[in-house]
């Protein structure tokens, strides 16, 4: 056989259901598609992955339906066959027009006219890693449910532990909490269990732990104790077999914990939901809109409409806006400036999004070129233009009503100046601003074109 003779290409679409997948492979010569239907067991799967190969094909297009796609794409990896899991929004059938024959077919021709996209697919040991770390979040989410249980029937036996102690779970609190399931009902014995700090409010806690002591109240406060005991027991044996895991990738984790804000639990998210292996995205932009953060494009008769995020990954944005909030926090440096760059502009949410989107641009260039994060510094955007900046502050300055002489200083730059107020006028110096807690609502909107902190 000549050598540079090319392989043909034959496609085949499956519709992948919970208990048959139905298969269509397109016919090389122009003749009708071929049909065949298979179970979903293991033996199964290898029938119809010999059938595959039998009849020649090279690329296999599925639906991501759930979890059912799972297990076909496990029997089909590693065979010689190119595999594309494509978003179902991009195969939907026409009201009237679906029948599981028809949507096999519409999937192969969709493959075979490169009219797919496929879904990124990571290889089997992140996939691992992901189930750990995923596993990890729901069990902390359940954890949390049960507090929140712990608090509710606290008061309804009308008992306010919960107004004292800021951690109702903290070593007072548990140790109260023991021995009210145990039977101690005496408000001063209950407050000698205070701990640490707490030890300055015995009085507060002996007013809050007066309640009633009923036996099923004991009873229940019982069983959600054992119950969060049990949970904090499983993740901590989770976190070890997921640190055991992650001993491959320490490079990676090292490079991914000089980032502010990002420390082992966020660096374990961020590497098993995107991998060690950037190449599978090519651009940080691809990346951000992979995870949803980043605008949506909904333009119509040249009006752009709501642009809001789209879904992306949700355990993945997760945790970068909860490495968001941890920066917005911090004293100093670049992404803080990013934060309240943002914020007086757009708002606390869409600062937080902005910031979430840095995150994750820097860390996808640090996995991609191996390079360690280089703080750019809290002024990194006053140092950016000088001139820009001594303007704003100086009418900033005039119009709380001073006189602004600008004098630079010696030995210094453009961006050196010393600043020599002249007050014309007494300003009255409005209240401080009580800060809340921001809304919960889906954060939107673009970040920031500064260069990367990288």
């Amino acid at each position: 056989m000549d050598p540079k003779v090319v392989k043909q290409r034959r496609c085949c679409g499956l519709d992948v259901h919970k208990e048959s997948v139905f298969a269509c492979v397109l016919s090389v010569e122009g003749n009708k598609p071929i049909h065949k239907v298979y179970g979903t067991f293991r033996n199964d799967l290898i029938r119809m992955r010999v059938w595959l190969k039998q009849m020649g094909v090279t690329d296999i297009a599925m639906e991501s339906t759930g979890v059912y796609w799972r297990p076909v794409w496990n029997v089909l990896d590693g065979h010689g066959l190119v595999l594309l899991l494509a978003n179902p929004q991009q195969v939907k059938a026409l009201q009237g027009r679906k029948s599981d024959k028809r949507d096999s077919r519409r999937i192969a021709e969709f493959l075979h006219d490169g009219r797919l996209d496929g879904s990124f697919v990571p290889p089997r040991e992140i996939r691992d890693l992901r189930a750990l770390t995923r596993l990890r979040t729901s069990w902390l989410e359940q954890r949390n449910e049960v507090h929140n249980q712990i608090r509710d029937l606290l008061e309804t036996a009308n008992i306010k532990l919960s107004s004292v102690a800021s951690d109702l779970m903290g070593v007072t609190g548990k140790g109260i909490l023991k021995a009210m399931a145990e039977g101690m009902d005496s408000p001063e014995r209950l407050s000698w269990k205070a701990r640490g700090s707490l030890r300055k409010k015995e009085a507060e806690i002996k007013e809050s732990v007066k309640g009633e002591f009923s036996p099923m109240f004991r009873e229940l406060l019982e069983m959600h104790l054992k119950y969060y005991e049990f949970l904090t027991s499983q993740i901590e044996k989770l976190e070890q077999s997921i640190e055991a895991a992650m001993e491959p990738y320490q490079e990676q984790l090292r490079l991914l914990n000089t980032i502010p804000g990002v420390k082992d639990t966020s660096a374990w998210n961020l590497l098993a939901e995107l991998g060690a292996d950037m190449s599978v995205f090519p651009t940080a932009g691809q990346c951000a809109s992979w995870a949803g953060l980043c605008p949506g494009q909904n333009e119509s008769a040249g009006v752009v409409k709501n642009t809001k995020t789209k879904k992306g990954n949700r355990y993945l944005r997760r945790g970068l806006t909860q490495s968001a909030w941890a920066i917005s926090h911090k004293k100093d440096g670049y992404l803080r400036a990013v934060f309240y760059r943002v914020k007086a502009s757009r708002g606390w949410s869409k600062a937080i999004v902005a910031v979430a989107h840095k995150v994750l641009v820097i860390a996808y260039e640090m996995l991609k070129t191996g390079q360690e994060y280089r703080e750019l510094g809290g002024d990194y955007f006053d140092k950016l233009n000088p001139g820009r900046t001594t303007r704003r502050l100086t009418a900033r300055l005039q119009r709380m009503g001073y006189s602004v002489t600008l004098t630079p200083q010696e030995g210094g730059h453009d961006a050196s100046v010393g600043l020599t107020p002249a007050p014309v006028q007494q300003v009255a110096v409005p209240e401080k601003r009580k800060r809340g807690r921001p809304r919960k609502s889906p954060a939107v909107g673009p970040t920031n074109s500064a260069p990367s902190a990288v």
